[in-house]
């Protein structure tokens, strides 16, 4: 059967505008939006087709257990915090912690940037309200600016070309450092930034990092051609972010020559968020269409009715790889939140791949006004996934999680800890807390262990 033969095929990119459609702007200029969604129509696609497709056949191993998910990168990406340096510094932490998961689990982590299109954020109100004056909510770059004031907060569909020529400038710099160098396995070392090989997790890796290059001489000195094997230089970086923003999504959706199918060229796998994953909703209706591989993001108040309903629309010829269920349910709220639906879509035959967000779950407002999480909480909610997963007999598959490559204190706790008198000294996130390069790396070595075990 053609892969065309699985989706529906009276769908069209534009299907969605006969859906209710949640958290989109309002665009006070019809013409300008326009006139940007014209230009994104006329520009290289960002993703191609055969890309996406592979991460698919990856994730598909992964449902199985022979691979592990990490997806990971910044809350939300900004127009002015946009460096080569900020982009390796994250990638960094990202092979770091990919070295750890694999060395402790045994098998390959597949490795997937919240990046080069994480620019947009729901918000719990489309208003903000200060000293009796309402504006419009600050939604992310790719909509408006972060100052309070009139003009910066009036969506601008300009900022939506902007978004891509960044994302475009970032998948580039991400290409050449997973596939130049940079990512080669003989540069462990090199990776430990200096505050990380400060730290006792970051030594803790040091060991390992020592322990991989014992290794490789080993295999040097059985007459292995190390050279030969490009999996030891070079390693393949997918992207991922939520697909909020329809309008921007469809404008960069492409038929693939070779298929005939519908791609988002905006990322390699995209995401539903939780307060957009209504079944019969624009957003699921989108990401219905196209053939990346999809995810959800479920809260706590997420039913195995939604769970099953959402299986059924996103993936209703239960294709392996085609879909990842992210848990996001808090610590509190994990043990007794999901195994319901886990038990709910093992019945139903859907083949998924169940991974922990152990990080929107557990935001909370400090006394000091600063939106933090507590790693402690973090370090809960995967256990706690880990353990229902575990009932369930369920493949406990991927991680995602928000983080900086740069020496930030917005999350509570850590091998190093951040102390609540430590928050305003480097709190510098566009929207929400993300862990340390120290933080992530705690993170790695806990899950390791878990999937050990």
């Amino acid at each position: 059967m053609a892969t065309a033969e699985l989706f529906d095929s009276g769908w069209s990119p534009s299907a969605w505008r006969t859906r209710v459609a949640e958290q989109q702007p309002e665009w006070p200029d019809a013409a300008a939006l326009a006139r940007a969604t014209d230009e994104l129509r006329g520009l290289p696609p960002l993703v191609f087709a055969g890309e996406a497709r592979t991460l698919t056949e990856t994730l598909a191993r992964a449902q199985e257990g022979h691979a592990f998910l990490l997806v990971a990168g910044d809350c939300a990406e900004s127009f002015e915090a946009f460096s080569a340096d900020a982009i390796r510094d994250k990638l960094r932490v990202i092979l770091q912690m990919s070295v750890v998961l694999t060395y402790g689990s045994g098998v390959p982590t597949v490795k997937v940037g919240r990046m080069a299109g994480q620019f947009t954020k729901p918000r719990s109100s489309p208003v903000e309200v200060r000293d009796t004056v309402e504006l419009p909510s600050f939604r992310g770059d790719t909509v408006n600016g972060d100052a309070f004031d009139a003009e910066t907060r009036r969506p601008d569909p300009a900022r939506l070309v902007r978004a891509y020529h960044q994302s475009a400038a970032t998948l580039n710099l991400l290409r050449a450092f997973a596939k130049g160098g940079f990512a080669d396995l003989s540069r462990v070392h090199a990776w430990n930034q200096e505050f990380v090989a400060a730290s006792p997790e970051g030594r803790r890796y040091d060991v390992l990092a020592a322990e991989i290059e014992r290794a490789l001489r080993f295999m040097r000195a059985c007459g292995i051609d190390l050279n030969a094997e490009l999996a030891l230089h070079q390693v393949d970086v997918f992207t991922a972010h939520e697909a909020l923003l329809l309008e921007y999504e469809e404008a960069l959706t492409r038929q693939d020559s070779i298929t005939g199918d519908w791609y988002d060229c905006s990322a390699h796998l995209l995401w539903v968020g939780d307060r957009t994953r209504q079944p019969r909703g624009a957003h699921v209706d989108f990401l219905g269409g196209v053939h990346n591989p999809i995810g959800v993001k479920l809260g706590p108040d997420a039913t195995p009715d939604d769970v099953v309903s959402l299986c059924e629309r996103l993936n209703p010829r239960r294709l392996p790889g085609r879909l990842v269920l992210f848990s996001r349910m808090g610590a509190d709220h994990v043990g007794d939140a999901l195994p319901p639906l886990l038990q709910a879509v093992r019945r139903g035959n859907h083949p998924v791949l169940w991974a922990c967000d152990p990080m929107h779950g557990n935001t909370f407002v400090h006394t000091s006004g600063y939106k933090t999480r507590r790693f402690d909480d973090v370090l809960r909610e995967v256990r706690g996934f880990f353990a229902a997963c575990e009932a369930a007999d369920v493949s406990p598959g991927g991680l995602h999680v928000e983080l900086t490559g740069d020496n930030v204190t917005e999350c509570l706790g850590g091998s190093q800890e951040v102390l609540d008198e430590h928050l305003e000294r480097r709190y510098e996130t566009m929207c929400d807390p993300r862990l340390n390069a120290r933080q992530s790396l705690d993170l790695a070595f806990e899950v390791a262990g878990l999937l050990r075990r």
